[in-house]
C-alpha cells in the first residue's frame, strides 16, 4: 500500500485466486464419477459422494479422495445436476416429452413480422357463469395472439370445445386482422379436426402443432392466460349472477381498451401500437360465405345405383341425375352443418353441384324429372333382316368345320302326344 500512488486501498483488497472456479479431480475419479451418473441421474450429490467413497475403500490405486463440496461443485459446474425420477405410471409421451426436454435446449422466439405466426388455445375459467338452465358451468376461452405484436386478435368464451367453437372463433379473428401466414395449436381433438386441418390448408395457412407435453412451445399464450385470471377475472369474482352473454362483453371491452391498448413489459410499447408499425405480411380476409366453405372435410360415398343417394352422417342425401353414372363419390361438408353439402371434383377441387337430404314425403306425389339419354351411346335399331353372326362365333364354327368330323350329339325326335297337333 505504501508503494501505490494512485490507490493504495485497492492494494489491501484480496486477491483473486489463481484456481478460482476451477475444480479439478483425479481422471480416474473424474471417469468412475461419470460412469455412475450416467447410470444413476436421479442420485443426490451426497449418495453419488458415498459411493465414490465406497469405491475408494474397495480400490486404493483410485489415487486421493476430495472432500464432498469438491465433487459437488465439479458436478455442478459440469452439468451433472441432479434429474428427477420419471413416474412409474406417467404416460410413454410424457417420458419422451421428459428426455426431450433434459437433452434440447428451450429458447425464446418471436417471429419477424406482423401476421407470420399467430398463437391459438382453449383455456378454462376460473369463475362460473349462470347458464339459462339454472346451471353453473366453466366456460372455456378461446384465444388469438399475434406473435410478433402480442395483440388479441379474438377472445371468446365458449361453453364447450368443439371444432365448430374453434372455426367460429378463429373465422371472426381473420376477419378482424386479416388473413396469417401460420398458426400455432397445440394437439387437442378440436385442432386436429379434418374440417379445421383442411380449412387451413385450403386458405394457405401453415398449421404449426406443439410437440406432446411442451406448453412452453406456446409460452406466449400460456403467459397471456395469466394476465387474463389477474386482471379480468378477478374484477368479476364478486359477480354471483355472471352470464356467459356478459362475460364475453366485458372481454372484449377489456381486450381492446385495456389489453390491446397498454404497455408490454418486454416489447415497451402497447400490442396494437406494435401491429401498426412493424411490417406485416398479413392478407385480406376471405369473405364469410368463403370462411364458411373452407373449413368443411371431403369424405368418399358409394352411390346407390338404386334411387342415386349417398349416407352421410347417419342422413340420405339425393345425388343429381346427371351424376348417376358415378359409382363413388367425394363430398364436402362440416359435421356441425348438414344443410351445406356439396359434390367436389376431387381432381380440379371445384363444386359440381350442392346436395339435399331425402324428402320422402316430396317424392310421394310421383313426379319424375325426365333423365336425358346419351344418343351417341344408344344401341342401333333393330333391323328387319336378320343379324350376322358376331365375329368369334363365326370363326369358331368355321374351325370345327374344318375338322371334318360330324356334331357331336345325337338329335331327338320329337313327336306330338296325343291330341296334339
Amino acid at each position: 500500500a505504501r508503494k501505490e500512488r494512485q490507490d493504495p486501498v485497492a492494494a489491501l483488497q484480496r486477491n483473486v485466486r489463481k484456481d478460482a472456479g476451477r475444480v479439478t479431480l483425479v481422471p480416474r475419479v473424474v471417469e468412475a464419477l461419470q460412469s455412475q451418473y450416467k447410470l444413476h441421474p436421479h442420485w443426490t450429490y451426497q449418495l453419488h459422494y458415498d459411493n465414490l467413497v465406497a469405491l475408494f475403500k474397495e480400490d486404493r490405486g483410485l489415487g486421493p479422495m476430495r472432500s464432498y463440496s469438491t465433487v459437488r461443485r465439479y458436478m455442478q459446474a459440469h452439468g451433472m445436476i441432479r434429474k428427477a425420477r420419471p413416474k412409474p405410471k406417467g404416460k410413454p409421451g410424457e417420458v419422451r416429452a421428459a428426455i426431450r426436454r433434459e437433452s434440447r435446449e428451450v429458447r425464446s422466439y418471436e417471429t419477424e413480422y406482423v401476421g407470420s405466426l399467430w398463437h391459438l388455445d382453449f383455456h378454462h375459467a376460473s369463475l362460473p357463469v349462470l347458464c339459462q338452465d339454472g346451471q353453473c358451468r366453466h366456460p372455456l376461452a378461446l384465444g388469438i395472439l399475434d406473435d410478433h405484436s402480442r395483440l388479441c386478435c379474438h377472445l371468446q368464451w365458449f361453453l364447450s370445445e368443439t371444432a365448430e367453437d374453434l372455426v367460429h372463433g378463429l373465422s371472426q379473428a381473420i376477419q378482424k386482422r386479416r388473413l396469417p401466414r401460420a398458426l400455432m395449436t397445440d394437439n387437442g381433438s378440436a385442432m386436429m379436426a379434418a374440417e379445421f386441418k383442411e380449412g387451413l390448408q385450403r386458405l394457405g395457412v401453415m398449421h404449426e402443432k406443439t410437440l406432446p407435453y411442451s406448453p412452453h412451445q406456446n409460452g406466449k399464450q400460456e403467459a397471456f392466460w395469466g394476465h387474463l385470471e389477474g386482471r379480468l377475472m378477478e374484477m368479476l369474482e364478486q359477480r354471483s349472477d355472471l352470464t356467459l352473454e356478459f362475460l364475453n362483453l366485458a372481454t372484449q371491452a377489456w381486450t381492446e381498451v385495456e389489453y390491446n391498448r397498454s404497455v408490454h413489459r418486454e416489447l415497451a410499447v402497447s400490442p396494437l401500437t406494435r401491429f401498426r408499425r412493424s411490417p406485416s405480411v398479413l392478407r385480406d380476409s376471405p369473405s364469410s360465405q368463403e370462411l364458411r366453405n373452407a373449413f368443411r372435410c371431403d369424405v368418399r360415398r358409394r352411390q346407390r345405383q338404386s334411387d342415386g343417394t349417398i349416407s352421410l352422417a347417419g342422413k340420405r342425401f339425393e345425388v343429381p341425375a346427371r351424376f348417376r353414372h358415378f359409382t363413388k363419390v367425394v363430398v364436402r361438408y362440416a359435421r356441425w352443418d348438414l344443410g351445406r353439402v356439396d359434390l367436389i371434383d376431387p381432381r380440379e377441387d371445384s363444386i359440381l353441384a350442392p346436395l339435399y337430404l331425402l324428402d320422402r314425403v316430396a317424392n310421394a306425389d310421383g313426379h319424375r324429372a325426365p333423365v336425358q339419354l346419351d344418343t351417341t351411346s344408344e344401341p342401333a335399331a333393330a333391323s328387319k333382316t336378320p343379324a350376322e353372326l358376331p365375329p368369334l362365333l363365326k370363326r369358331i364354327l368355321a374351325e370345327y368345320s374344318a375338322t371334318g368330323m360330324p356334331p357331336s350329339y345325337l338329335p331327338k325326335n320329337h313327336t306330338p302326344k296325343k291330341g296334339q297337333a
